[in-house]
């Protein structure tokens, strides 16, 4: 039986909740089995845009019970809003106990800047004009999503893997490729320019840990990808950032129990 895994610092991104494409009950089974001294969720955790009163199921009610459940057993939860959840940004600073709601987040932790933000200030495809198709393209994406959905479905009643035929479709575009790439150099350039030692993002839904330098200096990037198709997280403990996977033969028999051992940070708000 596995006990909960006490971890530092942990941050999910672009969960998506109240759309098909959503992983709720496995994003719930790694929060259930992981016991943090900091959670940030960075953007994109309730889908507002593609938000429906005819669907939002217990899975994804459930997600949102265990991360208050966390913050009541003491996790300081930190949410960072990102685009889809933008209609919270009036609500900027606002504190209740252990949680926090912010539009950024500047920590050292054991005595390096890191930065943390969505990064949807990057895309100009989510602001006027364009911020309508891009709420329109997101509700073919999550058509695609449900369709896939169903595919994995039979493909399971089959005893085969499941696939992600979205994310092949999305990998294989090169604009999505080249907006990637220069969505990364952009936030690293910035990071290097401030000082920071890394820089953590959301928004693109592509899990990344790299370093990124130029002329001015280095940075380490990071990205915590998302639970619609990559089921990722960050995760940082003993000094060291990673990327954490989701592997459904993990959770086989997990024992929720907590940890006795001790593995604090230090770690201060700068901004």
């Amino acid at each position: 039986m596995k006990s909960k895994r006490k971890i530092p610092l942990v941050v999910i991104s672009d969960v998506h909740l109240g759309t098909y494409g959503c992983q709720a009950k496995e994003l719930l089974q790694y929060l259930k089995s992981i016991q943090p001294q900091i959670l940030i969720l960075n953007g994109d955790i309730i889908d507002m845009w593609n938000f429906s009163k005819s669907y939002f199921p217990v899975a994804h009610m459930n997600v949102l019970r265990q991360i208050i459940k966390l913050s009541n057993l003491g996790t300081r939860v930190i949410y960072i809003t990102g685009n889809h959840d933008e209609a919270l940004r009036k609500y900027s600073d606002f504190v209740l106990g252990n949680f926090e709601l912010v539009d950024k987040l500047i920590l050292e932790i054991d005595g390096k800047k890191t930065w943390f933000f969505h990064g949807d200030v990057f895309d100009s495809s989510t602001r006027g004009y364009a911020k309508i198709l891009a709420k329109l393209g997101g509700k073919g994406y999550d058509l695609l999503i449900l369709i896939n959905s169903c595919i994995n479905w039979f493909r399971e009643l089959l005893g085969k893997e499941k696939r992600s035929y979205s994310k092949n479709i999305k990998d294989s575009v090169k604009k999505a490729v080249a907006f990637i790439s220069n969505f990364e150099t952009t936030a690293a350039e910035i990071a290097i320019e401030k000082g920071y030692s890394f820089v953590v993002c959301g928004h693109i839904h592509k899990p990344q840990m790299k370093t990124i330098e130029n002329e001015h200096g280095q940075v380490t990037y990071l990205n915590s990808g998302d639970w619609v198709e990559n089921l990722t997280a960050l995760e940082y403990k003993k000094g060291k950032w990673s990327i954490y996977q989701y592997l459904k033969e993990h959770y086989k028999d997990t024992d929720t129990s907590e940890e006795k051992t001790k593995n604090d940070i230090v770690v201060k708000i700068l901004s």
